[in-house]
């Protein structure tokens, strides 16, 4: 009665990891395509405006030290964590 619930249990994990793996390799084929996309763009916008890719870089590079900046300043303080992890 143990032997089949141990097979069980190692089907049920086996269906798991199977699923998982499933979800990873789709995760990457999107992330894969979607970079293909972002290329594209960057390309065709460079043939019509050169300098775009690097105008968008900087302008890209200036709101994510924004973002971080309200970030910090919104994140409660929490005086346990050690300094180098608040």
């Amino acid at each position: 009665m143990i032997k089949d619930e141990d097979k069980q249990t190692t089907v049920a994990n086996k269906s798991v990891l199977d699923q998982i793996n499933s979800l990873k390799r789709e995760d990457e084929r999107l992330y894969n395509i979607l970079a293909i996309d972002v290329w594209a763009l960057a390309k065709t916008m460079d043939e019509y405006q050169p300098g775009f890719w690097s105008a968008f870089m900087k302008n890209r590079e200036k709101a994510l030290k924004r973002f971080l900046t309200e970030v910090m300043k919104n994140k409660p303080a929490d005086n346990k964590r050690p300094p180098f992890l608040r």
